[in-house]
């Protein structure tokens, strides 16, 4: 026995070495004896080990950690809750813990607006991914077949936001036999930057490459021009006021890719709130671009609250060309419209009639000069309660009195010859509604411009909320 017990001593050692720290785990299970003290300092010494006995499983030992780690003599922990799925429910390892689900809308960010009687249906489908915004826009035409898709990427920076956005667009003026042959069609590439300095004050940097293919062609005859000219400009915009007012901002961003609504955004002002912006737009020929002119718009919005459940939304707007060429004789279509004398985009005119601008005009007037002014005086049916009208649960409703007056023209003598001036006004009502888990904003005036031989226009507006 002497021989064997001296030959297996360095065994015996090792074994005790390799059992010392794994000592906690052996009191699981009702020990027989009490081990004595150690006095050699070990990890699992110090530990608090809880007296309450817990059945013992024949796997446990094998999961105890390393000597070193301080958690050594604890029991081993539940796996960790990895992120819950769309659906929610309950995870693997967490026990009967109720996990929330994911909301879709952080998936997929669906918007839809439709306008009658225009016809227009603008869709926008969109998803945010950590940092990057990802968002896909059609706009459609059902009545004249204009059609635009978008595409943008757009990364929200600490001190910055970069947009890039690539669209192709095609834009019919009349529905006729000759459809097919006259239309416009732009495809470009725009990179937008945004600096916020606060909430309320942001600076606009733009630049911009549109290709333009126009077909004309005279009513009857075989002949038609194609111009294909390409449309290079860069922007500077300043906007003071809450960024949420879309029309506003598109003055100073993306013009052509903005909503246009039938009133001005009130749901984005508080009491007493106010907007404006400025964008200066400089389109050259330097390189492959054809166009020549400097452009300058604003826009200002202003809330009057006359009581606490009525309140005024005046708006002012207005642009101009400081410096304008002339067109290439060359590029002009068959029988010209006097706007296309100068060397500009058809999308750069300015607008009087639309519901952007004078709702009550139906005569479409473009010019280089333009200023306009809108008042809406909003005032309440009902707020905040649940009227059921064919199925639908009406939650607010304001009714709005409406009026207007502005001018476009192609020289600055437009805006001190007050009988180019046209007056309009109307009524209208703007509501939000709910059809089952989904929301809508419905809008709607008829408006009547008070001079020319203009009838009476009615609009309506449907837009959804997420």
């Amino acid at each position: 026995m002497t021989f064997r017990g001296s030959r297996f001593i360095p065994s015996l050692v090792v074994v005790s070495l390799l059992v010392m720290p794994a000592r906690a785990q052996q009191q699981e299970a009702p020990p027989r004896e009490t081990p004595p003290p150690v006095t050699e300092p070990a990890p699992a010494e110090p530990q608090t080990i809880d007296p309450q006995p817990v059945d013992p499983q024949p796997a446990e030992p094998q999961t105890v950690p390393a000597p070193a780690s301080p958690d050594a003599a604890e029991p081993p922990q539940a796996p960790t809750a990895s992120e819950p799925s769309g659906a929610g429910g309950t995870e693997a390892g967490t026990g009967d813990v109720e996990l929330p689900p994911k909301p879709a809308e952080d998936r997929i960010l669906p918007r839809l607006d439709v306008y009658f009687p225009e016809g227009e249906l603008d869709l926008r489908v969109n998803r945010l991914i950590n940092k990057t915004f990802f968002e896909g826009q059609v706009k459609y035409n059902f009545i004249k077949g204009d059609i635009t898709a978008f595409l943008r990427y757009r990364y929200y920076g600490f001190q910055r936001t970069t947009q890039l956005t690539v669209f192709d667009a095609i834009e019919f003026d009349d529905i006729d036999q000759n459809v097919t042959g006259d239309f416009d069609r732009v495809r470009g590439t725009l990179v937008l930057l945004q600096w916020p300095h606060s909430y309320n004050y942001r600076t606009f940097g733009l630049a911009e490459i549109d290709r333009i293919s126009t077909n004309r062609g005279e009513k009857g005859d075989a002949f038609f021009v194609r111009r294909d000219r390409t449309n290079t400009f860069v922007r500077l915009g300043y906007q003071i006021g809450t960024p949420d007012e879309g029309r506003s901002s598109a003055i100073a961003g993306e013009t052509r890719a903005r909503t246009e609504r039938l009133f001005s955004a009130f749901r984005e002002f508080g009491p007493g709130d106010a907007t404006f912006t400025a964008a200066a737009t400089y389109g050259f020929k330097l390189g492959i671009g054809d166009f020549d002119y400097v452009k300058f718009e604003f826009e200002a919005l202003k809330r009057f609250d006359v009581t606490t459940r009525t309140f005024l939304v005046g708006r002012l707007r207005g642009g101009t060309f400081p410096h304008l060429g002339q067109a290439d004789p060359e590029t002009l279509p068959p029988t010209p419209d006097p706007i296309d004398f100068f060397s500009l985009a058809p999308s750069d005119a300015f607008r009087l009639d639309g519901r952007e601008n004078l709702k009550g005009l139906s005569d479409r007037r473009r010019g280089i000069e333009q200023l306009l002014t809108t008042w809406e005086y909003f005032f309440p049916w009902f707020l905040e309660s649940h009227r059921s009208f064919l199925r639908l649960d009406f939650q607010n409703w304001y009714w709005i009195l409406y009026t207007g007056i502005g001018t476009v023209g192609l020289d600055r003598k437009a805006y001190t010859d007050f009988g180019t001036y046209i007056p309009d006004a109307g009524v209208g009502f703007e509501s939000s509604f709910r059809l089952r888990k989904y929301r809508f904003f419905l809008s709607g005036i008829v408006a009547q411009a008070l001079k020319g031989d203009g009838g009476v226009e009615a609009r309506i507006s449907v837009k959804s909320y997420r």
